[in-house]
């Protein structure tokens, strides 16, 4: 992990682990836990693109909720900025918001159905502001021009829009407070291929002009390859690897990792490209298996694998990976 005196970083996460309790019985007692994140530790520079990836149900979009404390951590540290914000209480956390917003990934359900443009957009500066109609008004319009929308759209409902105009309103809402740090949770994947080119090529723009960082959470490989500065792997609440875009794509070290990226496809219908399929089938997070999380499934699985569970460590510069094969192999 980078140290916390590092100017570089903006926000930094130290053994992270959130539980969510099962109950059962008659008196609905707590039985058990899920452990959706479960001792995760990264930092993230200003101005970069930091890549989430995964599969669906390993607990990226739990880790971006919870790093913005939209969920409340149930142990380690998460700092902002500098600032240590785990134990903030609501009012706190109310004032960091104007720093780190979310844009989710249905942009339908996340926006107001009965409220018009410029009331959904203009909404987080009434919460935070005391501002004039005027004002307010000045400052969606200009949120909107900043996103390639304009004037005519303030006073439509989001039903009156395509599923790519939906996702600018959900991102014009996001920046108006013109934050420094966006968690993008799958913010393409319900959108058409067409529509998805766009968008990205608007949060590249969007990165520049308001020098934005972003977490982005998806579990579309060739997206994150496409927009990230680095990129981390995670599986069943933990982070696997993680390395720059480069070096991780080129000469990933996991053996899920491999599997993960073996399923990219290529552009080329005369290269062709061997898949590795893994067998089994994804532990559960309210059982998961002694030693690394991965022995289920993995192909290269020693009988260390499955009583001690691997540290992310070094190894190389700026890489680190989870796997004791890979420690032995180098």
């Amino acid at each position: 992990m980078m140290s916390l005196s590092s100017k570089d970083l903006i926000v930094e996460v130290e053994d992270l682990k959130k539980y969510f309790p099962v109950r059962g019985g008659i008196f609905q007692k707590v039985v058990d836990y899920v452990k959706a994140i479960d001792g995760v530790s990264l930092g993230i520079k200003r101005n970069e693109t930091f890549g989430l990836v995964g599969e669906t149900g390993c607990g990226k979009t739990t880790l971006g909720r919870t790093i913005l404390k939209l969920i409340e951590p149930t142990a380690g540290k998460i700092y902002f900025d500098g600032m240590d914000i785990t134990s903030l209480n609501r009012k706190e956390m109310q004032k960091m918001r104007q720093s780190m917003q979310i844009v989710y990934q249905d942009p339908y359900s996340s926006l107001h159905p009965r409220k018009t443009v410029k009331e959904i957009v203009g909404e987080p500066l009434k919460i935070h502001f005391s501002l004039k109609d005027e004002e307010v008004k000045a400052q969606v319009l200009e949120a909107l021009y900043s996103v390639g929308m304009s004037q005519e759209h303030m006073y439509r409902y989001p039903h009156e829009f395509s599923g790519g105009q939906r996702q600018r309103v959900a991102i014009a809402r996001a920046l108006i407070l013109r934050p420094k740090f966006l968690v993008l949770d799958e913010p393409t994947s319900a959108l058409d291929v067409s529509v998805q080119a766009k968008v990205l090529k608007l949060l590249r723009d969007l990165q520049k002009g308001f020098e934005l960082t972003y977490l982005f959470i998806s579990h579309n490989v060739s997206v994150v390859e496409y927009v990230s500065d680095r990129v981390a792997v995670m599986y069943l609440g933990k982070i696997v690897e993680t390395a720059s875009r480069e070096d991780i794509f080129r000469n990933p070290l996991h053996p899920y990792t491999l599997s993960l990226f073996s399923a990219i496809p290529i552009p080329d219908p005369r290269v062709r490209k061997e898949k590795i399929l893994l067998k089994g089938e994804v532990p559960s997070p309210l059982n998961p298996p002694k030693g690394c999380r991965f022995t289920t499934r993995c192909p290269l699985v020693q009988p260390l694998c499955k009583e001690v569970e691997p540290k992310l460590s070094k190894a190389k510069e700026d890489h680190h990976v989870a796997c004791h094969y890979r420690e032995r192999a180098q």
